[in-house]
């Protein structure tokens, strides 16, 4: 205790915090100081009357988002989420270059190396949504037509979903990356027994070009890629699953 005794004396005075023989020094103080023994009793009947009328209140439900080991956890998963946003963001700059340097191999008198790879970018963005799961679908829709007009409000008004329902693959949602040339969008197709394919779609590198119609394979996975209404265009997925004939058949009378 400070001598003479200050507000914080008097605070822990009146909460009941001082020990017995700090609280004697202090009352043997007050007598020596008869306005701060008169204020400290003032303090002591507003804190006796402010309990009293608190104890005659409810006590209000428990909130388990107050529950410390609730807060440590929402602590780490905004900490996992801005993690994962950079990562993202990072992904989708490199899948951009890739797609950048692809473009230049459709043009005439490049490293045919360049040509050989087309689509790359589509295929890196189902192995991270599809097979390592690390980006997730960011848009969702209750219809296909409200998938559409995403589809078409994020990469342009020549997009068009294509119907693979004949094939029983029907869209489940969609996400948003970044190219040189602009926003990018894949949309995930699914069927009854969960078999996922992708459909990429993304504005050329340079106006009015063109990817001639192809397939090529990657590692397990199939590309079918070409240019639809002035956009390119990939779908992805296993072999097994995009070589079947209903699917291929639904590509081809769309594309």
């Amino acid at each position: 205790m400070s001598i003479p005794p200050d507000e914080d004396d008097l605070h822990a005075y009146v909460d009941g915090r001082l020990d017995d023989e700090t609280r004697k020094s202090l009352e043997r103080a007050f007598a020596q100081d008869p306005g701060k023994a008169a204020r400290a009793q003032r303090w002591l009947r507003d804190a006796r009357n402010l309990r009293a009328e608190l104890d005659d209140l409810p006590l209000p439900p428990a909130n388990p988002a107050l529950d410390p080991a609730a807060i440590r956890a929402g602590l780490a998963a905004r900490a996992r989420t801005r993690w994962a946003i950079a990562a993202s963001m990072v992904l989708c700059l490199g899948l951009g270059t890739m797609g950048g340097w692809q473009a230049r191999g459709w043009r005439g008198g490049v490293d045919a190396s360049l040509r050989a790879a087309p689509m790359s970018d589509a295929i890196a963005a189902y192995r991270l949504m599809v097979v390592d799961r690390s980006a997730h679908i960011d848009f969702t829709a209750s219809s296909v037509g409200e998938l559409q007009a995403w589809l078409a409000r994020s990469v342009g008004p020549g997009a068009r979903l294509p119907d693979l329902a004949s094939a029983g693959f029907h869209p489940v949602g969609g996400r948003l990356f970044a190219t040189e040339g602009g926003a990018a969008a894949m949309v995930l197709y699914e069927d009854a027994a969960k078999r996922t394919l992708s459909f990429y779609l993304r504005p050329p590198e340079m106006p009015r070009q063109r990817l001639p119609a192809g397939k090529r394979t990657d590692g397990g996975l199939l590309a079918r890629y070409g240019t639809l209404h002035g956009l390119l265009y990939a779908v992805v997925g296993p072999v097994e699953s995009l070589d079947e004939n209903a699917v291929a058949h639904a590509l081809d009378e769309q594309t």
